[in-house]
C-alpha cells in the first residue's frame, strides 16, 4: 500500500478562527509513528507533486476546477463558491453561526486569514482524493490517503463540515477520463454518508455501503425533522447498515454481511476500483458529541479496515483509502493502527497504540 500525503493539506483550522476539533497533526501523528515502528515501509511517502509525476499528468492538468464540480454539484451551488457566496457556504457548512446568529466555535477575531481562504486548501484535499484513486489504479492494490472524504456535501449545499464532494468529484472525473467504469464507494465513517447517497442514487454505475451510527447526526430526530422528501440524508445507500449502542458487539459482522450484499448487487462485474472512507470517528476515543452513540474498541477498528482491505483484495479491486473523519487528540491511533497492522501482517492493533509513546505524546502536545 503507497501513502499520500502532503502538508499544503493541513487545513489549519485555528487560522481561520474555527474551533472544530480537527488536528492538523493527525496526519502527521500517523507518519511520524509509522516511520518510527516501520521505516522500510514508509521510506518513500508520496506528496501531491511526486504523485503527479509519477502519474504523468500534465502541468496544465494538475487542479480540481468548476468542470469537476459541475459534473456533481448544482451550477448554482458551484457559482456561489467561485463568487461572493463563499462566505455564506463556508459558515453554514463549518456551522459557525447559531440560529441566534452568534458565533459557534468560531472566533474571527482570532483569525489571522479570511475564511475565504479556506477554499483552496479544500480544493486540493478533491486533489489528493483524485490522485489517491489514480494511484490504487496502479499500485498493486491500494493507496492510502492521509486525507479527504467529505462524505456529506450534497447536490446543492454543504454540511457536516463538507463543503464539497471529493469522493464522488474523483469518481466522475475518473469516469469523465475513461480510466474506470463502475466503482464502489464503502462508507466507515461513525456518521451516514448521505451527500454520497443522494448524489449516487440514480447511478447504478456507483454503488455505496453506508455503515454508521442508528439514530444520531444526520439521522437524529431534530435533523430528519427538516428533511426534504428524496434529499439527504433520507436517500438511503446501496446498503445502508445502520449500528444503534446495542449492536455494537456484531459490527463486524454486520459490515462482512454489508460487503457481501454488495457484492451481490453489483451481479458478479466487480468494480474498477473502490473507494474507502475510512473514518476513525466511531473510535470509543473520539472527542466528537455526534458520535458517542458509536464506541468501537481500537481493535474491533482495526478488525473492521483489515475486514475490507483483505474482502477487496482477495477479489482483485484496487483500492483508494481516505483518512476521514477522526477528531480530537487520538483520532490518529486507528488508522496508524491498521497500517502497522497491514505493513506487519497482523490482525490487531499495535500494542503500544493505545498507551501513547513519547513520540505521540510529543506530537499530540503540539496540536
Amino acid at each position: 500500500m503507497v501513502l499520500l500525503y502532503d502538508p499544503l493539506l493541513d487545513m489549519h483550522f485555528p487560522d481561520y478562527g474555527i474551533q472544530i476539533p480537527i488536528r492538523d497533526r493527525r496526519s502527521q501523528a500517523v507518519l511520524e509513528y509509522l516511520q518510527e515502528k516501520c521505516p522500510d515501509k514508509t521510506r518513500e511517502v508520496l506528496n501531491l507533486k511526486t504523485a503527479a509525476e509519477l502519474l504523468e499528468i500534465p502541468k496544465s492538468y494538475r487542479y480540481i476546477g468548476r468542470e469537476d464540480l459541475e459534473r456533481v454539484h448544482s451550477r448554482e451551488y458551484v457559482s456561489a463558491l467561485f463568487g461572493d457566496g463563499l462566505e455564506a457556504e463556508l459558515i453554514k457548512t463549518y456551522e459557525l453561526i447559531d440560529e441566534r446568529g452568534q458565533p459557534r466555535r468560531y472566533r474571527p477575531d482570532l483569525a489571522s486569514q479570511p475564511l475565504t481562504g479556506l477554499f483552496s486548501t479544500i480544493l486540493r484535499q478533491v486533489w489528493g482524493t483524485y490522485l489517491a484513486s489514480r494511484l490504487a489504479l496502479i499500485q498493486p492494490d491500494s493507496c492510502f490517503y492521509l486525507g479527504g472524504g467529505m462524505h456529506h456535501a450534497r447536490r446543492d449545499a454543504g454540511a457536516g463540515f463538507c463543503l464539497v464532494n471529493d469522493i464522488v468529484i474523483s469518481a466522475r472525473r475518473l469516469q469523465s477520463e475513461g480510466l474506470v467504469s463502475s466503482i464502489w464507494i464503502i462508507d466507515l465513517d461513525a456518521h451516514k454518508g448521505d451527500g454520497t447517497a443522494e448524489l449516487t442514487s440514480e447511478d447504478p454505475s456507483i454503488l455505496t455501503l453506508s455503515i454508521h451510527m442508528a439514530s444520531s447526526w444526520p439521522l437524529d430526530a431534530e435533523t430528519l425533522s427538516r428533511a426534504v422528501p428524496g434529499r439527504a440524508p433520507l436517500i438511503p445507500s446501496d446498503v445502508e447498515l445502520p449500528i444503534s449502542r446495542e449492536e455494537q458487539g456484531s459490527y463486524v459482522e454486520q459490515l462482512e454481511a454489508g460487503l457481501k450484499k454488495l457484492e451481490v448487487l453489483s451481479r458478479k462485474r466487480l468494480p474498477d476500483l473502490a473507494i474507502v472512507v475510512d473514518g476513525a470517528d466511531p473510535y470509543e476515543k473520539d472527542e466528537l458529541p455526534s458520535t458517542s452513540d458509536l464506541q468501537l474498541s481500537l481493535d474491533t477498528c482495526v478488525e473492521r479496515d483489515l475486514l475490507v482491505y483483505t474482502f477487496l483484495r482477495e477479489r482483485h479491486i484496487p483500492s483508494a483509502w481516505l483518512m476521514a473523519g477522526g477528531y480530537g487528540d487520538r483520532a490518529w491511533e486507528p488508522p496508524a493502527s491498521f497500517l502497522w497492522a497491514l505493513f506487519n501482517g497482523e490482525g490487531q492493533a499495535c500494542p503500544s497504540v493505545s498507551t501513547p509513546t513519547d513520540l505521540s505524546i510529543g506530537l499530540l502536545k503540539a496540536v
